[in-house]
């Protein structure tokens, strides 16, 4: 069994303690890649979720209108908000945003047929919007 199978944060306080003092001959140099691919991965899940919510309450705004709350109104400017700070951070993935939304669409969409009691033919099965639209 590998050190970070074994103690995962111990693995990680050793990997920085070895990288911060330049002994890279005892990093586990598999392991670290695949922590820092699963990073990227995580950062991709974050927009993903983040766009799946969004969507969900603009779906449930729009299928809706007549039950639009200030609670969906507060989630899609949150999620606005919180996007923007993800692409800052990661500016790269803008370039991803298309799949990410689509990806997002197909769950959101199930998400607000369950939410509004609709049909979940009711609502597209593509996404109507563009990114910038849902981005605001």
């Amino acid at each position: 069994m590998r050190a970070y199978e074994q103690d995962y944060a111990g693995w990680v306080e050793d990997t920085v303690k070895a990288i911060e003092e330049g002994r890279f001959n005892e990093i586990d140099r598999g392991a670290l890649a695949d922590e820092v691919k699963g990073l990227g991965v995580t950062e991709r899940d974050r927009i993903e979720s983040a766009l799946r919510v969004l969507v969900m309450h603009l779906l449930k705004t729009q299928y809706q209108p007549d039950k639009r709350t200030r609670s969906w109104e507060a989630s899609i400017r949150v999620q606005r908000k919180h996007l923007a700070k993800y692409l800052t951070q990661s500016p790269s993935l803008r370039r991803e945003l298309p799949e990410l939304l689509s990806d997002a669409y197909d769950n959101a969409r199930i998400e607000a047929a369950n939410e509004t009691g609709l049909d979940i033919d009711t609502f597209p099965e593509t996404c109507e919007w563009t990114v910038g639209e849902v981005l605001g």
